[in-house]
């Protein structure tokens, strides 16, 4: 099913994204700009002379270790003028690159938002700082070329699923304003996203509310109990932290729902905007949730949230 019948099947079954497999795109190239097809993959650190992976760290010439954005761009008007860095679930070890990556630029499409998919390097090939390096990257990106994008330098905001939503719950509490004076015009942008979404989102990393699985990939099986502190979000808001919207499930026999819950509460008494929707049932990684009719009106409260906050249309 190509692109443009699946965005009319969302908009037909009220904006919820369709299941269906991999997106097609062709081989990541150095950059794309937009009227390209939808899902088109871009490298974040494009080749060197010889085709030599450019991307710091890279420990191989694979395609799991050339990180890259998939770009959709929405058909419909985009009067808010927003992107959103997307981040897919997956433990660290593997990436959702459907339910919770393409199924949710579709549904961005939809509503007239831009959407940039990040598949990131993962474990246990790559440890931090290689994957937070790798969303920074992709958020700079985005801001470095929001005009071709049809976006706003300062609506770019960051989505993540599970371990998805530790990598940008990270990116919010972990960035920093850019290098003025690199010779590269992408280093010189902001890593700060200007809003998060975390659903069913990977927070701590410390027990006994850790998902262990995300932490001993991200950061090998004995880390540090330091840099455990330090890559645990809810220790790490401040006033600066951007507006956040959360969504999660108590019944979550994955990641611990106290994981929201955690960072909200941090979140209130750092004073940042918040919005925190917890269900009573549904198991992890939903996405969208489709196929749960208790759960699938999640997604209408996230863009009332984005409304309100002038980053999306009506």
């Amino acid at each position: 099913m190509n692109f443009e019948k699946r965005l009319a099947g969302l908009v037909l079954a009220g904006c919820t994204a369709l299941a269906m497999g991999q997106a097609s795109a062709a081989a990541p190239t150095g950059w794309v700009t937009p009227g390209m097809k939808a899902g088109t993959e871009m490298l974040l650190w494009p080749d060197g002379p010889g085709g030599k992976n450019g991307a710091p760290g890279a420990q191989g010439e694979t395609a799991a270790d050339r990180p890259t954005l998939r770009v959709y761009l929405p058909t419909v008007p985009n009067p808010t003028k927003t992107g959103v860095v997307v981040a897919p679930g997956g433990g660290y070890t593997h990436l959702s690159m459907n339910k919770e990556g393409e199924d949710i630029a579709l549904w961005l499409n939809a509503h007239g938002v831009a959407a940039f998919v990040l598949r990131y390097r993962l474990g246990p090939v790559y440890h931090h700082p290689i994957e937070i390096g790798d969303a920074h990257r992709a958020i700079r990106t985005v801001r470095e070329r929001a005009a071709e994008y049809g976006i706003a330098a300062d609506h770019i905001g960051m989505w993540g699923f599970s371990a998805g939503g530790h990598l940008t719950a990270t990116a919010g509490t972990r960035y920093d304003a850019g290098e003025a004076s690199s010779a590269d015009p992408i280093e010189r942008m902001s890593s700060k996203p200007d809003f998060l979404v975390l659903s069913y989102p990977v927070i701590t990393l410390e027990a006994p509310l850790a998902h262990a699985g995300s932490r001993k990939y991200l950061l090998g099986d004995t880390p540090d109990p330091a840099l455990v502190s330090e890559l645990s979000a809810e220790k790490h808001v401040t006033a600066d932290t951007p507006p956040t919207f959360l969504f999660a499930t108590t019944d979550d026999g994955t990641v611990p729902v106290l994981n929201s819950v955690m960072f909200y509460e941090a979140l209130v008494k750092a004073k940042v905007p918040a919005e925190l929707h917890l269900y009573q049932h549904g198991p992890h990684g939903v996405g969208l949730a489709p196929g749960f009719p208790d759960l699938k009106g999640w997604s209408d409260l996230l863009a009332a949230w984005m409304r309100a906050r002038g980053l999306m249309g009506q």
